[in-house]
């Protein structure tokens, strides 16, 4: 009998299983991090909470965020990784 085995990472770490394994890894934006006070020596944020992308993948608009204008890159990325493992457990066969 196969078993399944789901383990969902918030890391980029490394593999888990040594049998036959698939990794979805998704990548999403949080909120924007840009100060916006730094030439002031202070610290503020605009609250912008999630990156909307301005166009279409593959365009350079979409590495522009709709909400607050900043580039993708001052927005906190999140990885998540789905790693599906499976396996057949030993057989239960014992000599007596």
């Amino acid at each position: 009998m196969k078993k399944r085995q789901v383990v969902v990472k918030r890391d980029g770490s490394t593999r888990i299983c040594t049998t036959s394994s698939s990794a979805i890894r998704s990548v999403r934006y949080a909120e924007c991090q840009k100060n916006h006070a730094a030439s002031i020596g202070g610290y503020a944020v605009d609250g912008c909470r999630e990156f909307m992308a301005s166009g279409e993948e593959g365009t350079s608009d979409a590495l522009i965020c709709a909400a607050c204008g900043c580039h993708r890159n001052f927005h906190r990325r999140e990885v998540e990784t789905e790693v599906v493992c499976e396996y057949s457990p030993p057989s239960n066969s014992s000599n007596r």
